[in-house]
């Protein structure tokens, strides 16, 4: 199993905007081989921010890199407008194999 994670720093206020750009987007994971599942995660909010990440499952690293490199990736990534009064910076990615 492969978890593929992107952090997101959300502007204050901003985070309705932020889940709905997410809510309406055509993402393409259901065709794509080795996808098992995708959730957006809300985290704490600061003085600065709201953490959110994206957080997919992968049968395996192999299968989310072939996503990255996919017709489908590019379909779901087309049409991604940043909003640049909504991020605070891109996001940060982070990638876990599955040892136990």
């Amino acid at each position: 199993m492969y978890i593929a994670m992107n952090r997101f720093r959300i502007a204050l206020g901003k985070e309705e905007a932020f889940i709905d750009i997410w809510k309406n987007r055509d993402t393409f994971l259901s065709e794509v081989p080795g996808f098992k599942s995708f959730n957006l995660l809300q985290g704490p909010t600061s003085e600065e921010c709201t953490l959110f990440a994206s957080h997919s499952i992968w049968e395996s690293e192999e299968a989310f890199i072939n996503w990255t490199k996919s017709e489908a990736f590019r379909k779901a990534h087309a049409n991604a407008k940043p909003a640049k009064d909504i991020y605070l910076g891109p996001p940060q990615f982070e990638g876990f194999n599955q040892v136990l």
